[in-house]
């Protein structure tokens, strides 16, 4: 049976890429498909490493353990235990953030994480180097990787591939200013990759052969309810910036497309690419309408597994309606996702 090879685009969020983990493990279990190169940025660059380590290590199977591994890991050790535990699955998706919470995020707000944390504790930085042999990646990784972090000092984006791949790297892509310290790489400081891509598209069409796209998007796309406080509206203000940037780069190759469609005749590799390039989206609009801006610091297991959970409904579902498409056509109108 010859496979659909395919791209992966990984939203960052927080905890939220927990549904990511559910869409990741529900594809790798698809024997006709195969991955080609993934994009990530934050916590879809944690994602994508860990996915690419395990199919360095043992193939698809390998790589659903992986994931595994870190996700669980990650819901053992986080230290932001702030929310109540939820005492059913379906309370763990609708968890209210407690006053610890608050607190924290408040401070975040009068002092930098030099004054709050000047050791920069960072348990992803241990959990990475313990479960991810960067050296094995860099060296034999068959899958092309692209991590996005943002150059502190210009504002721009740095695409870490595959042979580039280092702890620091990945850290750099996860950086949340308010929280840890700029990771220094080569003498340049770096911030969270979500700031100027997340996650990057335009590498996955000018550097692999697949046509065919999967956007996993962690962020709604439109939120109808105005914030009317404080807190709302800072919160609100931080999701625009972390999704600003992919609906520009979305906008751009959907003008692309639309222009090379207007020239037939055209024969460079750009326009050739863009005339067969396919979008597919899988995302979870209504249930992150539902969540906590503030849920994306919840690491409680319960909360972790639901979200798991509902990724592999996601895709199992969207590869039951969608699966015919790979190779054929877009599963998903862009203009529709920007209008």
């Amino acid at each position: 049976m010859r496979k659909k090879v395919v791209t992966l685009a990984l939203q960052g969020g927080g905890s939220h890429g927990a549904f990511t983990w559910g869409v990741l493990d529900r594809l790798l279990d698809d024997k006709r498909i195969e991955i080609e190169g993934i994009s990530g940025a934050s916590a879809g660059a944690m994602n994508a490493v860990v996915l690419a380590h395990g199919l360095t290590a043992g193939g698809p199977q390998g790589a659903r353990r992986a994931l595994q591994d870190f996700w669980e890991t990650v819901a053992s050790k986080a230290p932001f235990y702030f929310m109540p535990q939820p005492a059913t699955h379906q309370d763990a998706m609708h968890a209210s953030p407690g006053p610890a919470v608050h607190a924290m995020l408040s401070l975040t707000r009068f002092f930098s994480p030099y004054q709050l944390n000047p050791f920069d504790i960072n348990p992803l930085r241990d959990i990475l180097a313990s479960q991810v042999d960067f050296e094995r990646l860099r060296a034999s990784c068959p899958t092309r990787l692209f991590i996005a972090a943002t150059q502190v000092s210009t504002g721009t984006l740095r695409l870490f591939r595959t042979r580039q791949l280092t702890l620091e790297a990945v850290l750099a892509s996860a950086c949340l200013p308010s929280i840890h310290h700029a990771v220094t790489i080569d003498g340049e400081a770096y911030w969270d990759g979500g700031l100027v891509a997340n996650p990057p598209l335009f590498p996955l069409l000018t550097h692999c052969s697949s046509s065919d796209t999967i956007v996993v998007l962690l962020h709604p796309a439109h939120r109808p309810k105005v914030p009317a406080l404080a807190d709302e509206i800072w919160h609100r203000l931080n999701e625009i910036s972390f999704s600003s940037a992919f609906f520009a780069e979305l906008q751009s190759l959907w003008l692309a497309k639309r222009e090379v469609a207007r020239w037939p005749f055209s024969v460079g590799r750009l326009e050739r690419r863009l005339r067969r390039f396919r979008f597919h989206l899988i995302d979870a609009q209504e249930l992150m309408n539902q969540l906590s801006t503030l849920s994306k610091l919840n690491a409680h297991p319960s909360f972790i597994n639901a979200l798991r959970d509902e990724g592999c409904r996601r895709a199992e579902a969207w590869l039951d309606e969608n699966f015919a498409h790979i190779g054929a056509r877009s599963s998903f109108d862009l203009g529709e996702l920007l209008h």
